[in-house]
């Protein structure tokens, strides 16, 4: 059994590697085909800058694509061996289609753990720095989406920063907006500049408050003012990416803070428990291509199986980004958005199996 483990595991592993690279150059084309627009239009950006930013998110890519390239690669190296008739020795030897779903679980748990390292500590951080990187080619200080400048409510402030250096931890243009108890403007603070002190928190520079009195209004300039705020740059970095792209490390603080501040956290919810989900995905798809594999034998065209695994692959994420967005819109249960196409292809891998069992 160890020696079929360590056999199959290799054929998978080459075939699926051989699928991924090939989804990473077709992403990777079209990805600069995107950027080509920007090319010239923006002062300073190059192809050459384009390039590094398609580099930077292959990771990104990876982790996305990886259970679509698992199903193909297995049902590719499951094909092949049906082809040369291994497959059908193997069952003859005493491979029942049980030690076959447990034998290819076995093999998946590496490819979710490879899944899990790449979506937690590769994925995210290079994320984040092509997205800076991105910033500082184009000479811009937000991404794209957030046109009226960065926005946070703290408590019973609301902030809003025009600008987000790519270097860590300072602020342009900040607006810091004070609210009392019944929601009436008591203070309004601006400052040309903040940075972030890990001791003292955020230190704005060049500050000038307007505090709003009874019947009449106060303006002080300060040289300096500290806001103390749990907002950490890292926690403001998350503007540089996307919640679905985002670590868990750095997502469970972020929804913590939203909470803390009655904001809206469905979004980074459901984010939050694909991440913790997404991996076993790997295992669900090399699974569904178990039956696939045993259906036809050697005269089995190899050609439409691998066709026929692109399209339940691409089924796979379509169906992933529609229940995340149905979720959101319709405050469905984060688990049960994030979760459910993954147990709806357990759930069809189950009843092929059964059906292929029957026949």
């Amino acid at each position: 059994m160890k020696t079929l483990r360590r056999y199959l595991g290799r054929e998978i592993l080459a075939a699926t590697g051989l699928i991924l690279l090939a989804f990473l150059a077709l992403f990777a084309f079209f990805d600069l085909i995107q950027e080509l627009d920007d090319i010239g239009r923006a002062a300073g950006y190059s192809l050459k800058h384009a390039l590094i930013f398609v580099l930077l998110s292959l990771p990104s890519r990876a982790y996305e694509v990886f259970p679509i390239a698992a199903l193909i690669g297995t049902l590719f190296a499951l094909t092949q061996l049906a082809r040369n008739s291994e497959i059908t020795v193997m069952r003859t030897s005493g491979l029942s289609t049980r030690k076959a779903v447990i034998l290819l679980a076995q093999i998946g748990l590496v490819f979710a753990a490879t899944t899990f390292v790449l979506g937690e500590f590769v994925a995210p951080p290079l994320e984040r720095v092509a997205q800076k990187w991105r910033m500082k080619s184009t000479n811009s200080s937000l991404p794209q989406e957030l046109r009226s400048g960065f926005w946070v409510r703290d408590g019973k402030l609301f902030v809003n920063a025009e600008r987000i250096l790519p270097d860590r931890g300072t602020l342009e243009g900040v607006q810091i907006y004070e609210f009392d108890d019944h929601s009436r403007l008591v203070a309004l603070s601006e400052a040309a500049s903040g940075e972030y002190d890990a001791k003292r928190g955020w230190l704005l520079a060049d500050v000038r408050q307007t505090r709003f009195l009874e019947g009449r209004t106060e303006l002080v300039r300060l040289p300096e003012l500290a806001w103390r705020s749990e907002l950490t740059p890292e926690m403001m970095s998350v503007v540089m990416v996307v919640p679905e792209r985002m670590a868990l490390r750095s997502l469970w603080p972020y929804i913590r803070h939203l909470k803390e501040n009655n904001q809206k956290t469905g979004r980074h919810e459901v984010a939050l428990w694909k991440k913790l989900a997404y991996p076993f995905a790997s295992i669900v798809m090399m699974c569904l291509a178990l039956p696939f594999s045993m259906s036809h034998h050697r005269n089995g065209a190899v050609g439409a199986k691998v066709l026929l695994g692109v399209l339940i692959g691409m089924s796979f994420h379509l169906l992933n980004g529609l229940f995340t967005n149905l979720g959101i819109l319709n405050d469905w249960p984060a688990a049960f958005s994030a979760l459910g196409p993954s147990l709806l292809f357990l759930m069809l891998t189950a009843l092929m199996l059964w059906w292929g069992e029957r026949r």
